[in-house]
């Protein structure tokens, strides 16, 4: 990397916490949550938003694209929402100088650099399944044609735990290609009484943009070239392999788990752990990097079995007893 570049990156790297401190202006506390975003941001991929009612994520993920000055829409997911409803439909429209008639795609909410999904797994299939191209591909198919979508691009859909009536689960497939699975606790007793006081007046703060739409592909480059050793590849490995039950060194995971995370799921960690350390202005991977990780990326990647669920075991207590019993 040359001496310019790497002023360049530092430069971006530097402006971060002011990032977060921006955010911070409108959203209290949820800092874990916040940071993974930008973590699936800065890696290039998408993420789910888990939590009740009242946990700020539609405002946190407007206000990160406010302070990013990224193009931002929301989507309110709901059973009778159509695929057209999302990426676009052709209208018809007339040449007002020669008369003719033509087809025009107009396109739809998905052509924005941030895309909420609101409510997700109240849509059927047949929607849901209307995101994956564009999640994977970065581009729309209509009509034969291909339309590129914005870059920056990242998809955040949200849904709620509490609510099963009348809701459609993603399919494994789906919930596979987002990079991060994020849940929402609740705020602790002090960052509720901020919110208390800071969302009941008549003051708004007023966000100041601290990254273009350039400079965060710029980040996403750099975030392919921080350097990860080998050892804690191979660690990223083995902990992705050990949560198939055939073959785990795991004794849990061959009890409760009936099958494990693919490949993808190692991709994942080792491009958020790169991401983790941008977002602490740093240029290698450390092993907390990882551990800090393997919850959001590992959770929806794996099985549980009937007997897990009567018992109430979660694929959080398999990861924790992996990150026990795999060393890096």
């Amino acid at each position: 990397m040359e001496t310019q570049e790497l002023t360049h990156y530092k430069s971006l790297v530097a402006k971060l916490p002011s990032l977060r401190k921006e955010i911070g202006k409108i959203i209290v506390g949820q800092e874990d949550a916040i940071n993974e975003i930008l973590i699936s941001l800065l890696a290039g991929g998408h993420c789910l938003l888990e939590g009740v009612p009242g946990l700020a994520k539609t405002l946190m993920v407007k206000t990160m694209s406010e302070a990013l000055e990224m193009s931002f829409k929301r989507v309110q997911f709901t059973p009778d929402l159509m695929p057209g409803d999302i990426i676009g439909t052709e209208i018809l429209e007339e040449d007002h100088e020669t008369g003719k008639k033509f087809f025009k795609f107009n396109q739809g909410p998905i052509f924005a650099n941030v895309v909420l999904a609101d409510e997700i797994n109240r849509t059927p299939p047949k929607t849901q399944a209307a995101l994956l191209e564009a999640m994977q591909e970065g581009k729309v198919t209509y009509g034969g044609a291909d339309y590129q979508l914005p870059k920056p691009f990242l998809i955040i859909a949200t849904q709620n735990p509490i609510e099963q009536a009348g809701t459609y689960p993603l399919p494994e497939a789906q919930l596979d290609r987002f990079l991060l699975y994020i849940k929402l606790s609740y705020p602790s007793e002090m960052e509720e009484l901020n919110v208390l006081k800071s969302t009941t007046g008549t003051k708004r703060p007023v966000l100041n943009t601290i990254l273009t739409d350039n400079e965060i592909i710029d980040l996403q480059r750099l975030t392919r070239e921080v350097h990860i050793s080998e050892e804690l590849i191979g660690f990223i490995n083995k902990l992705v392999r050990a949560t198939r039950p055939d073959g785990s060194p795991s004794a849990f995971v061959k009890q409760w788990c009936d099958w494990g995370a693919g490949p993808r799921a190692g991709q994942a960690l080792v491009l958020c752990a790169k991401a983790r350390a941008v977002l602490h202005e740093r240029f290698s991977v450390i092993p907390e990097d990882i551990h800090a990780l393997a919850y959001p990326i590992l959770r929806h990647r794996i099985a549980m079995n009937f007997r897990a669920e009567a018992e109430a075991i979660t694929t959080d207590h398999v990861i924790k007893d992996l990150l026990t019993t795999i060393k890096s």
